[in-house]
């Protein structure tokens, strides 16, 4: 069963929505699902529905909620591109994580505290999903080609459990030259594990649309399947 509802920001100011997708029988876990710049989309609650076959309670809330709550646009319409960067530009990314914590802390609510909780993000919320590595008490993390990861590489030792990234050689939002910065600083950690993906794309992983790579998505997604299953149940 999947529904909308909403959940009290850590501050106090208001609810967000989270888009929640339940597993048949008692869940191996959960994990949160973090959104690309156009929101709680159609492939965002999609992913939650797989998770939720697979046996996970998976929850995507909407991070967009101070700025443009309920932002839903389409990638492939290049039309809402002004928009969504018009958003991005004005998140804040440390609200954003505190976000993600009072997430985490409802799927602690809903599977028990001794149930593990994991993080799949893709673009900014494969950014998300580092920051929160460092900061939350989320169990497991994966990136897919995040975004700004570099604004955190000096939180890297606060990385004690298990990230993943995802990271495709012709992203157009992070250059070359700055992914050599995140090996730099990643690869001396035995938690983190970087997979590179030669002459792929920005978005290459998405579940729907035109910038999907058949072959290459399959790879990363079974590499994220495994991470989940060793790490979260």
């Amino acid at each position: 069963m999947s529904f909308t509802t909403k959940i009290q920001s850590y501050d106090g100011v208001g609810k967000f929505n989270v888009y929640v997708a339940e597993p048949d029988g008692r869940p191996r876990g959960a994990v949160i699902v973090i959104q690309e710049i156009f929101g709680v989309d159609t492939d965002i609650r999609w992913r939650c529905d797989l998770l939720a076959q697979s046996g996970y309670l998976a929850i995507a809330p909407d991070l967009f909620w101070r700025l443009d709550p309920g932002m839903e646009l389409d990638p492939d319409i290049t039309s809402t591109m002004k928009r969504s960067v018009d958003v991005v530009i004005r998140f804040n990314t440390d609200k954003g994580v505190h976000d993600v914590q009072t997430t985490i802390n409802k799927a602690r609510e809903i599977v028990g505290n001794k149930a593990k909780i994991g993080l799949i993000g893709y673009c900014l919320g494969g950014r998300m999903a580092a920051f929160a590595s460092a900061r939350t008490d989320i169990d497991a993390a994966v990136s897919y080609y995040g975004v700004q990861i570099e604004r955190m590489l000096g939180e890297k030792d606060a990385i004690r459990n298990p990230l993943m990234l995802h990271m495709p050689e012709f992203d157009e939002h992070v250059g070359q030259e700055i992914q050599n910065q995140i090996h730099a600083a990643f690869d001396g950690n035995e938690q983190i594990t970087i997979f590179d993906y030669p002459g792929q794309h920005h978005g290459f992983a998405c579940a729907l649309g035109k910038r999907r790579s058949e072959a290459t998505a399959k790879v990363a997604n079974e590499r994220t399947a495994q991470f989940l299953a060793e790490h979260i149940g």
